[in-house]
């Protein structure tokens, strides 16, 4: 006879708790990371993001050419919190992310999926929160065939695969109704943002270096570009020796690999251009410390876990961390994929690990600042076309005569959000993207 007490299950409240589940703390390019892993963990070889602007009609569409799912697959990955087996390197984790993701930016999420190349069936379902409004209660609703619209049919017409749109976009550009100039142009300037978030944190997947298969995304028909923050492109980038740390949580045992890289100079870099890409979305200062990633998918880019201080000296210095899901516990990730910590059990193996990196990315920085300083000093050494960086540390070095730096109003703004706190840089981008729908 089975010990178990009869218990009464508490079903939570639909219309409270979805509301809720909208607040995890995604931002637009996180939300739609997040969908992707689901993409690739179905096998998908392409994923097109397209955002179609059209007031209240605005859609974000998410489309895969994966294996795709039954009807019955669908319904149950449309579940809050579906059970099913984990691989150890998938992305995948808590089964909420395409619902989690997707309702903190819509009202209304719609998965439609085909799975069989020989015959076009397509199950299609849509949590809207309307309807749970009106209902409180955990319902889907069934896109019958007449219901599904060109947006949901025409990725799928030639190919097995899934997609995924989002309707009522409220929590994207911040209006009811998103009408107007300047709500297009922000819609626009997320794209942009979008894209480079993308090429950051699936490079490794872009660039074939994980999966090692032909791995591409389009937004609105633009091949998304892998971004290395290493630079292993640069003849002087350094790659320093790699060190494989074990680490053990709660029973769980696993590995993480550490790999430090020291950037090129500004002066050492192939090209200008070249040097700014390096810069990262958050620019130089930010864009140092540790690249996490988590089964080749990037967790963290850049800052040193309390470890040290970033620093204009050592902002040549990126470390690659790496670890496979199984150690999720001790990495303590949260549901949406951005929050990780440095296990505790490896901190101080890291924080010696790093001493040499900081320590060459240093010398190498101070330097070539100070054979920079020269060059400007005598005009006979300086290297026309050379960019010239000035660093706190060496303004004091030049002539007070100097003409003041002419910077353009986006180097003005790469430099403020660089200084900025990260709570400050969502104020600070929308301040801008105002000033420049005037």
């Amino acid at each position: 006879m089975s010990n178990l007490k009869k218990g009464h299950e508490l079903i939570p409240s639909a219309r409270r708790l979805i509301k809720s589940l909208r607040d995890l703390g995604y931002d637009f390019e996180q939300a739609v990371s997040d969908v992707i892993d689901n993409s690739i963990a179905a096998g998908a070889s392409l994923v097109a993001v397209d955002v179609e602007f059209d007031g209240d009609d605005t859609w974000v569409r998410i489309a895969d050419n994966g294996k795709g799912m039954s009807p019955d697959q669908l319904r149950e990955a449309m579940r809050y919190g579906f059970e099913r087996e984990y691989a150890e390197d998938d992305l995948g984790k808590f089964g909420l992310g395409l619902k989690t993701a997707s309702m903190s930016q819509c009202q209304c999420l719609s998965v439609a999926s085909r799975n069989s190349k020989s015959r076009a069936n397509i199950a299609a379902y849509c949590w809207d929160l309307n309807h749970i409004e009106k209902t409180n209660k955990w319902e889907i609703i069934p896109i019958g065939r007449n219901g599904l619209r060109p947006a949901i049919l025409n990725p799928l017409k030639d190919t097995t695969g899934t997609v995924v749109l989002w309707q009522k976009l409220d929590r994207i550009l911040g209006y009811s109704h998103p009408y107007g100039e300047f709500a297009r142009k922000r819609l626009l300037a997320m794209c942009r943002e979008l894209e480079m978030h993308l090429g950051m944190v699936f490079e490794r997947f872009l660039s074939g270096e994980v999966c090692k298969k032909h791995f591409k995304v389009l937004l609105n028909g633009n091949e998304v570009k892998p971004w290395d923050p290493f630079c292993q492109s640069e003849g002087k980038t350094k790659k320093l020796q790699s060190i494989k740390l074990h680490l053990e949580h709660e029973g769980v045992q696993g590995d993480v690999l550490i790999e430090p890289f020291i950037l090129p100079h500004q002066d050492d870099f192939s090209s200008h251009d070249a040097w700014r890409a390096a810069s990262g979305p958050d620019d130089w200062n930010q864009q140092q410390g540790f690249y996490i990633y988590r089964a080749g998918r990037m967790i963290q880019s850049g800052g040193w876990c309390n470890l040290r201080a970033p620093d204009e000296h050592t902002k040549l210095a990126r470390v690659k961390v790496s670890f496979l899901p199984v150690l999720d516990d001790a990495f303590k990730i949260n549901v949406a994929k951005m929050r990780v910590q440095m296990p505790a059990q490896i901190r101080e193996e890291v924080k010696k690990a790093i001493v040499p990196v900081v320590k060459l990315a240093r010398e190498i920085y101070d330097k070539r600042s100070r054979n920079s300083t020269r060059q400007t000093a005598d005009p006979d050494n300086h290297r026309p076309g050379t960019p010239e960086e000035v660093s706190p540390s060496n303004q004091s070095t030049h002539s007070s005569s100097r003409e003041p730096e002419k910077l353009t109003f986006d180097e003005w703004v790469r430099r403020i959000l660089s200084a900025a706190k990260p709570k400050e840089r969502n104020v600070i981008k929308t301040v801008v993207a105002r000033l420049k729908g005037k």
